[in-house]
C-alpha cells in the first residue's frame, strides 16, 4: 500500500466516517505516561556520549523511533559511536528506570476507555514509536494484551512517525479503511502521521505534551470522558 502525500497545515477531512469501527491508539502519553522516563533516559545518553541537547531540540524528537533520533545526534554532534550504540544505551537506561519506578502507572482514565471500546466491539490496534521489547513491558505489567488486536512498533518499520507507514498498517491490521478508524495521539509527529494516513485523529493534550501544539487534531481532549464510545460516534459523524 503506497504512502499518500502529507498534508500540510490543516487537520485532514475525512469523507463518511460513519461508523467508527477501529481505534488506532499510540502509547507514549496516551496510554502510559512514559515521558518522564524516556526523558531521564536519553539524558542519561546523552551525558554518557558527551552531548547537550536543548529542550527545544529533545521535545522535537516527540512520537518518533529511537533509531532516527540517534542517527540524526551522531551525524549532528559528529559522534564516533554508531547509532545502534546510542540506541542500546537509552534503552538500557529506560529498562532499569521502568523496572524500578513502582509509581508507574496508566494515564488515568484510559483502562476504562480501552475496557468501553472493546466491550462495544471496536478493534483496538497499538501503533506505538516504542521498540515491541517496551511495548510488551507495559502490556504484560497492565495485562492490555487481552484488549488488542494487534500491535504495531514504528521500530520495526521502514520510516518512523510524521511518515503515515505505522497508521497505514495499522488500519490494514484492523480490517478497516482509514475513514473507519480513529488515531489517538498526543505528539505533533503522531498527528503528522495520521494526517498523511487521511484518519481522523484526536489528540490527548496533557501537561507532559511539551512543545506540542496538536493543530492537526480534528479534536484535541483533556479527559477521556470525552470520547466515550456514543460521543466519539458522534464527533466523527458530524465533524
Amino acid at each position: 500500500c503506497s504512502a499518500p502525500a502529507y498534508r500540510k497545515g490543516n487537520p485532514v477531512t475525512v469523507i463518511s466516517p460513519q461508523p467508527v469501527k477501529a481505534i488506532l491508539f499510540d502509547m507514549d502519553g496516551v496510554i502510559v505516561n512514559s515521558e518522564p522516563l524516556h526523558h531521564r533516559a536519553y539524558h542519561m545518553m546523552f551525558a554518557e556520549v558527551g552531548i547537550e541537547v536543548s529542550a527545544a531540540r529533545y521535545s522535537s524528537f516527540t512520537g518518533q523511533a529511537t533509531l532516527p533520533i540517534c542517527q540524526r545526534l551522531c551525524a549532528e554532534y559528529g559522534l564516533a559511536e554508531k547509532a545502534e550504540t546510542l540506541v542500546a544505551l537509552k534503552r538500557k537506561h529506560f529498562k532499569d528506570l521502568f523496572e524500578n519506578d513502582n509509581d508507574f502507572d496508566l494515564i488515568p482514565g484510559v483502562l476504562e476507555l480501552i475496557k468501553q471500546y472493546h466491550a462495544k466491539g471496536l478493534v483496538l490496534i497499538l501503533a506505538s514509536s516504542a521498540s515491541m521489547p517496551n511495548i510488551n513491558r507495559i502490556f504484560d505489567r497492565f495485562d492490555l494484551d487481552q484488549y488488542f488486536t494487534a500491535k504495531l512498533s514504528g521500530a520495526d518499520l521502514i520510516a518512523s512517525k510524521p511518515h503515515p507507514e505505522i497508521f497505514i498498517k495499522a488500519a490494514e491490521a484492523a480490517g478497516f479503511g482509514p475513514h473507519q478508524c480513529v488515531v489517538l495521539e498526543d505528539s505533533d509527529n503522531g498527528l503528522k502521521a495520521a494526517n498523511a494516513a487521511g484518519i481522523f485523529c484526536v489528540a490527548y493534550s496533557s501537561a507532559d505534551a511539551k512543545g506540542q501544539n496538536h493543530r492537526l487534531a480534528n479534536k484535541v481532549i483533556s479527559s477521556f470522558t470525552e470520547i466515550y464510545f456514543d460521543a466519539l460516534q458522534a464527533l466523527v459523524a458530524t465533524h
